[in-house]
């Protein structure tokens, strides 16, 4: 019994939950108003075939798959209890995964996220994640920036109707049918010379700011066109066989 329990959970974890949030995720999003502001920022760097490390808060994780318009995104993902139901949720993206965190796995993940850089492959980390404190970053993505000399993209999502959680990170679960906004920053590097925790907390600052801009932009809550530089298609990437 307790084997057939054990065969149930991996199948679950490894196949039935990733493929089933893969595509209500994609529903959702498909029934959603979609607006981005900032898209030519990473736009520039896909072009050039540059990569870049993308961070975003991880109450706001959701919809962010549907930012990145690249062809080679490796995601950061925790070793902790539900991160293999996100490695496979992940991998209908077409994203491939990490493993690793602050507390399990770090260093090695480290030294793989450092190779994909230098590589010119993309990163998307949430540096408060998978534990907090919420909205914190951590010294991780600022010591991978100032190895590789690549630039930090913050990235946000806000909805005009969505519910918050009572989770540790407030989890931000858009409504369907409702507007939803991209909000890409500037570019972050690493100056000469500059300590990392300084580095750190522009970084934190900066990525606060996104966000502010993502739920404060004048009217884009009424008015789809507000504020907003272009519409953002569904993505076409395939879905999880």
């Amino acid at each position: 019994m307790k084997n057939l329990l054990r065969k149930l959970k991996i199948r679950l974890s490894g196949v039935v939950l990733p493929a089933l949030i893969y595509r209500i995720v994609r529903l959702l999003y498909a029934s959603m108003r979609i607006r981005v502001v900032g898209g030519e920022i990473p736009r520039q760097f896909h072009d050039r075939g540059e990569g870049v490390i993308v961070v975003f808060w991880h109450n706001r994780l959701l919809m962010c798959p549907f930012a990145y318009m690249g062809k080679d995104m490796n995601v950061l993902v925790s070793r902790h209890g539900d991160g293999e139901i996100m490695v496979n949720a992940m991998k209908g993206f077409g994203f491939r995964p990490v493993r690793g965190s602050s507390s399990k796995g770090g260093a090695e993940a480290l030294r793989e996220l450092v190779r994909l850089v230098f590589n010119n492959s993309d990163l998307g980390i949430t540096p408060d994640g998978p534990r907090g404190p919420r909205e914190e970053v951590k010294q991780g993505v600022a010591h991978v920036a100032r190895i590789t000399g690549r630039p930090i993209l913050p990235l946000s999502f806000a909805s005009s109707r969505s519910k918050r959680f009572n989770s540790w990170d407030r989890f931000l679960l858009p409504y369907p049918f409702s507007r939803g906004l991209f909000v890409w920053g500037e570019p972050l590097y690493s100056r000469k010379g500059e300590p990392l925790e300084v580095f750190r907390l522009r970084i934190e600052e900066a990525l606060h700011d996104t966000t502010r801009r993502a739920d404060e932009i004048p009217g884009w809550h009424n008015n789809p066109g507000a504020g907003a530089s272009m519409p953002l298609p569904l993505s076409p990437l395939s879905p999880p066989n």
